[in-house]
């Protein structure tokens, strides 16, 4: 028996003819499709095919009962989400806790009321109608939540608690060369993910039994033909389990190596840049130097004459003066030497290697070296020394061409004018970092020239290349100091280098 045409079906299964016909009139015209069946077999083949949205189920039926029918339905995929309203003469407690048991949604005595019956029936069906809605939102979610797993750059596994693949993504499957079949329900040890990697291991086992995350920015994982793949790898809790999500790093640590080889060949750059401009300075200094050796060697002649001297005259010499003449040649040659020797190991090529220094004892050396030119252009140097510092490390022979580049700028802009002809060269220290500060009074830098003043090929000086600022903050900046200027309120300009602190 079938009545009406579209909305939702509704099966009305009784062996009573009477009772069915009573349902048959109270639901018709509710915009029900109403099909009947008079015993619990017939009722089964019809659910099977027709699939009602709701059934009314009588109890009492010869052969198979209700409760029977209820179970078969609730016991087949096809038929278990079809809710059941029972109609019965039992009336006690037991028989509907029964009728609930079973899977029934619903329990109507008889003799029953139409307005009861129709209120219950619309009821069902209105939640029918939301649990059919609900899951098929659920399906398409499921499905969005997929596409985009899918269309992540990550591969993202998920572990039940027992720590078995119950989902992976597209890209998990790809990187591991697997297929879904072959991963679900597997642990990560019986993949061999990670070459059963201890450490992973331990991790992995942390996060499932204590769901304690994990973070490692390098692992390799495996493939199914046996390669290693480099790969990031987290892991977090979830109800219910746990998430994996590894990424393919393999281009990024291209990307590094290649950075590295970039910065190795900058920084050779940097330092035969910083070579080339110390021996230009060495070449402007070399008519200074030339008169500073020149002195002492004039004496050592001078000395060495009157030694002559001594010797050729008649009788015994008077070696005690001759070694008193001997002592002030030998003087006057460590002199030179000493010239000779600061200059040469200025212009040396470094050799790249970080030293423990102090720079009161580094200062010393570049100020001896200043005075060649201090004393051309007859500028006093006044050098500054702060108490207690702290060691810092560096390169001797780069920190010291920085300094004596300050320092020489400073004696050449004090040179252009005709008072307080003094440059200052202090050392300072504090809780991180240790430094020094270049001052002069001279003529001061043009706006222009400030604003780009560490710029390469920028010169405040007449002929001047313009490298020799930009190798000096190269140099301090690879030290991971600092270099700035300031105006001197006082006219002229100031320099502030620093350095971090020596670490043990």
């Amino acid at each position: 028996m079938i009545a009406e045409k579209g909305g939702e079906q509704v099966l009305l299964v009784d062996d009573n003819p009477t009772n069915l016909q009573v349902l048959f009139k109270t639901l018709e015209g509710s915009g029900y499709r109403l099909l009947a069946a008079r015993d619990g077999e017939a009722a089964i083949k019809i659910a099977r095919k027709a699939k009602p949205s709701l059934i009314l189920l009588d109890v009492m039926m010869p052969g198979i009962d209700g409760f029977q029918v209820c179970e078969a339905l609730k016991s087949d995929p096809d038929t278990e989400n079809i809710a059941v309203i029972f109609l019965s003469a039992l009336t006690d407690s037991q028989s509907k806790v029964h009728g609930l048991a079973v899977g029934g949604v619903d329990y109507i005595a008889k003799p029953f009321q139409s307005d009861e019956v129709l209120a219950r029936v619309k009821t069902h069906i209105k939640i029918h109608r939301l649990e059919r809605a609900l899951a098929a939102r659920n399906i398409a979610l499921e499905d969005e939540n997929l596409s985009i797993l899918n269309a992540v750059e990550e591969g993202i596994v998920g572990l039940d608690q027992e720590g078995r693949v119950s989902s992976i993504n597209r890209q998990a499957l790809v990187l591991i060369e697997q297929s879904e079949a072959d991963v679900l329900g597997k642990t990560v040890e019986e993949l061999q993910l990670f070459n059963n990697d201890e450490s992973v291991s331990a991790n992995i086992k942390l996060l499932i039994n204590n769901s304690e995350p994990l973070s490692r920015a390098f692992v390799e994982l495996s493939t199914a033909q046996g390669a290693s793949i480099s790969v990031s790898l987290t892991g977090s809790p979830r109800q219910g389990g746990s998430v994996l999500v590894w990424r393919d790093i393999r281009d990024w640590l291209k990307s590094q190596q290649a950075l590295q080889t970039a910065r190795e060949e900058i920084d050779e750059q940097r330092q035969h840049m910083a070579h080339i401009e110390r021996l230009s300075t060495g070449g402007e200094m070399a008519a200074g130097i030339a008169h500073e050796v020149n002195q002492p060697l004039t004496a050592v002649v001078n000395y060495a004459r009157v030694c002559q001297r001594m010797i050729a005259t008649d009788g015994q010499p008077n070696t005690e003066k001759v070694s008193e003449v001997l002592d002030k040649i030998a003087v006057q040659a460590e002199r030179a030497s000493a010239v000779i020797q600061r200059m040469r190991s200025y212009v040396k090529k470094p050799t790249g290697g970080k030293e423990r220094l102090s720079m009161n004892t580094m200062l010393a050396e570049v100020v001896a070296l200043a005075e060649v030119d201090s004393r051309t252009h007859g500028i006093d140097i006044e050098f500054v020394r702060a108490d207690a510092l702290a060691d810092f490390q560096a390169d001797e022979v780069q920190i010291q061409q920085v300094a004596l580049n300050l320092l020489r700028n400073a004696i050449e802009a004090s040179a252009a004018v005709d008072v307080n002809r003094t440059v200052q060269i202090a050392s300072f220290g504090n809780a991180d970092t240790v430094g020094f500060v270049v001052k002069d009074w001279g003529a001061g830098l043009d706006p222009d020239v400030e604003t780009q003043l560490f710029s390469p090929f920028v010169s405040s000086k007449e002929g001047g290349m313009g490298i020799g600022l930009s190798v000096s903050q190269s140099i301090v900046q690879a030290h991971g100091g600092d270099l700035q200027y300031s105006p001197n309120p006082e006219g002229g300009a100031i320099f502030r280098c620093e350095f971090p602190l020596y670490q043990s």
